[in-house]
Formats: C-alpha cells, sequence, structure tokens
C-alpha cells in the first residue's frame, strides 16, 4: 500500500454453515461444511463442543498419527492430557493452546484429564489443522506448548482479544509459525468497535461461535467491488464461517456482546492429496506415508 492510500476493508464475500460430526474417540465437533477446500492454508477448523460431561463420560482421541501439516488445539474450558511420539507431554487447561508442528511424521494423543474424566464438567475449545507447503512438509516435528498466563491478551474499549497467533491491538504473539498466521480470539461488548489490520497477501475469515458480529464496509474507500458484495449479508452468526474478500483491514463491530475467532494465512497453492491424518501433494506422497506408518518409520 502506498503512503497516503486509503485502507481497503475486507467484507464478506460468502457464508459457511457448520455441522455437527463425530471425532476422535467419538466426541463431538461443530465443523464448517466442506471446509477441506475453503481457504489455503486451513485445512479444518473444529469446535470441541461445548459439551456437559458427566463423571467417566468424557472422551478424546487417542493415539493417532499425522503428517505435512499442523495442529492447532486451544481449550477454552475442560482440560486434556497429550502425548506423542517425540518425548512430548502434558495438560492442556482453559486458555492454553498448543501448537504442533508435525512434518515429516508424529503420533499423539488428546485424552480427558484423568481428574476431568472422573468428575466431568464443560469441554469446549477449537482444533484447527494449518497446511504446510512442499518444501516444510517434512521438516522435523516441533512442539509449542503456550500456557494462559504466557498466551497474550489485550482489552480496550469494549474489546478483549487473546493473540494465540500474529498481532492485535499492539500486541503480538509468541508462537513461531512456520508461515504467517494471524489466529485471535476476541470477545466484544455491545457496540464495540475493532479495526484489525491484515496483510493484504493473506487470505482471512471469521468463525462466530457466540452472538453476532458485523463486518463493516464504509463506502468512499476501495473496496471489494460492490456488485458483488450485493446479496451477501455483512453479519457473521453463531456457527457461521464468514469468509472474506482482499483488503488489508476488518472492521468488526456488533449491537450486543459477540466471540468469534479471526483467521488469516497465505494462499500456498500446491496441489492437495490428503487421506486421514496425512496432508501431502501427491498421491505417491500419501502411499509412503501410508507405509512409513504401517513399518514404524513415520515417526
Amino acid at each position: 500500500m502506498r503512503v497516503g492510500e486509503a485502507m481497503a476493508n475486507r467484507v464478506v464475500k460468502s457464508i459457511v454453515p457448520t455441522h455437527t460430526v463425530l471425532e476422535g474417540g467419538g466426541f463431538k465437533v461443530r465443523r464448517p461444511v466442506a471446509m477441506g477446500s475453503l481457504m489455503s492454508p486451513f485445512l479444518l477448523l473444529d469446535e470441541m463442543g461445548p459439551v456437559d460431561y458427566g463423571p467417566r463420560e468424557a472422551i478424546g482421541a487417542p493415539s493417532h498419527p499425522h503428517r505435512g501439516f499442523e495442529t492447532v488445539t486451544y481449550l477454552l474450558a475442560g482440560s486434556m492430557q497429550h502425548e506423542d511420539s517425540a518425548g512430548n507431554a502434558g495438560d492442556l487447561n482453559p486458555g492454553d493452546v498448543q501448537w504442533m508442528t508435525a512434518g515429516r511424521g508424529i503420533i499423539h494423543s488428546e485424552l480427558p484429564h484423568p481428574d476431568f474424566y472422573d468428575a466431568g464438567g464443560l469441554l469446549h475449545g477449537f482444533q484447527i489443522w494449518v497446511n504446510l507447503p512442499a518444501k516444510h512438509k517434512m521438516m522435523s516435528p516441533r512442539y509449542q506448548e503456550i500456557p494462559e498466563l504466557d498466551s497474550p491478551a489485550v482489552e480496550n474499549e469494549g474489546v478483549w482479544a487473546r493473540v494465540i497467533a500474529g498481532e492485535c491491538m499492539g500486541v503480538a504473539s509468541t508462537i513461531d509459525t512456520v508461515i504467517p498466521i494471524t489466529l485471535i480470539h476476541v470477545k466484544m461488548g455491545p457496540n464495540a468497535v475493532l479495526r484489525q489490520k491484515i496483510d493484504p497477501d493473506l487470505n482471512a475469515m471469521i468463525y462466530a461461535f457466540g452472538g453476532s458480529v458485523k463486518v463493516v464496509n464504509r463506502l468512499g474507500v476501495r473496496s471489494y467491488p460492490l456488485p458483488l458484495a450485493f446479496g451477501v449479508k455483512q453479519q457473521v452468526n453463531d456457527g457461521e464461517l464468514a469468509l472474506l474478500s482482499d483488503g488489508d483491514l476488518i472492521e468488526l463491530k456488533c449491537d450486543k456482546a459477540a466471540e468469534f475467532l479471526i483467521l488469516a494465512g497465505p494462499e500456498i497453492n500446491e496441489p492437495i492429496a490428503r487421506y486421514g491424518p496425512f496432508v501431502m501433494n501427491t498421491r505417491e506422497e500419501i502411499h509412503q506415508a501410508i507405509l512409513d506408518y504401517q513399518n514404524g518409520t513415520l515417526a
């Protein structure tokens, strides 16, 4: 953007509904329909719960493999335990973030913490899959865990944000991402406004999981062509994923309280071959991943 040039407001170009599916050992997730091919670099966005488990009812995802992408787990309520083939293990509690880069291969499990399993309670959170470019798909696995106290958050004029990746209201994330990623958890009070800059080279979207948030398109600034925006609502309701137009600014406001995620990342623009927990570029690479897992050399 040249000096003196007005920012381009991003607007909603399409709304994707969600459906409920069973994952892992049978836990319920709310997932945008056809998420696997919607917007690079995100492969999957699962809202886990919210579900209220009774004692000894909670379930998770037993040991399973991954190759070629990253998984991001962000917990809002409940308690989980994780363990992987790289020797990492620990607990995941509300506000904690686990950013796992599977790279050439890792085997891990995510199960209810024994105390939570015995007592029961509310479980709520997200798991997001982030694709890796071909040159990084076989990188060494790595793991980053950011506990709530070390996860940067900011609050200003009715807007609260946890900056999982990227930057918001002058606060930057501590996560080291392989590719440029923005991932922000936002809570807005009635009549609050957030103006979030997004690099124009990144795709962007909003997932609402509480209330409704409006995407503002200000006339008089260069923006997504208005004829293409006609007929597309600019309000994102609970359980909807909004794919946004090009631009470098998202302006958001709500009449009542709202809660949502802002996500952005680059267009990788490479072939995707996907089979369950493996995401590569060719069917041959998928076949090799399966063979490596079967013969014990994946991780």
